[in-house]
């Protein structure tokens, strides 16, 4: 765990095994991430966002093992049920992205749009605003579990834009591989061969 403190540890391999999709392997990592001392807290605001990753089905049958293991929801965040914050999660949304993205925000926003408007409207609204811009997790870590789960799904370009993203957002390289080395059990070799290059060629 060279370069995470536990709790951040056992978040990253709880994001992982979510993307993973296995249920023994997400009661297991919900339990240990427990055990670790991951705030509920964290782990609530992991299975929200992992809806933008892995898709509602693998994140409502890890929200049952989360529920399982860390009992309640924490509450004291935002409930994301209040859409007349809609310009709020737009302009958070903006900001967020602007510092995953750095200097390639713009292009990125162009090319998102060219795709389909509606996947630019709601990548920053709906995904950077009203998802990873709540409060209760820090960006640092949001990037980290995101860099996990794509890693997993052997999504190359979004894992390249995530490891320059938890950069810009203050990770240090050393924390950066150990997640790597957190995400290697929930990950095929060929994964782990693709982001340890993409890592390689980030990292210089």
């Amino acid at each position: 765990m060279d370069g995470l403190d536990r709790p951040t540890a056992g978040l990253v391999r709880l994001a992982a095994a979510v993307a993973r999709g296995e249920p023994a392997r997400v009661e297991a990592a919900a339990t240990a991430a427990r055990e670790a001392g991951v705030p509920v807290l964290w782990g609530d605001e992991l299975l929200l966002q992992s809806a933008l990753m892995v898709g509602y089905p693998r994140t409502l049958a890890a929200a049952v093992a989360w529920r399982r293991a860390a009992g309640p929801p924490a509450g004291g965040a935002e409930d994301g049920t209040d859409f007349s914050q809609i310009a709020d999660w737009l302009a958070r949304g903006e900001s967020t992205c602007r510092v995953v993205y750095g200097a390639n925000y713009a292009k990125l926003r162009n090319n998102v749009a060219g795709l389909h408007p509606a996947l630019d409207a709601w990548m920053v609204s709906e995904g950077y605003g009203r998802t990873l811009s709540r409060p209760g997790l820090d960006l640092v870590r949001r990037e980290f579990c995101v860099i996990a789960q794509v890693t997993v799904l052997e999504a190359e370009r979004q894992l390249h834009s995530h490891l320059r993203g938890a950069l810009h957002a203050g990770a240090d390289r050393v924390a950066i591989a150990a997640v790597l080395d957190q995400t290697a059990p929930e990950a095929s070799a060929s994964a782990m061969t693709m982001a340890r290059r993409v890592w390689e060629r980030v990292a210089r």
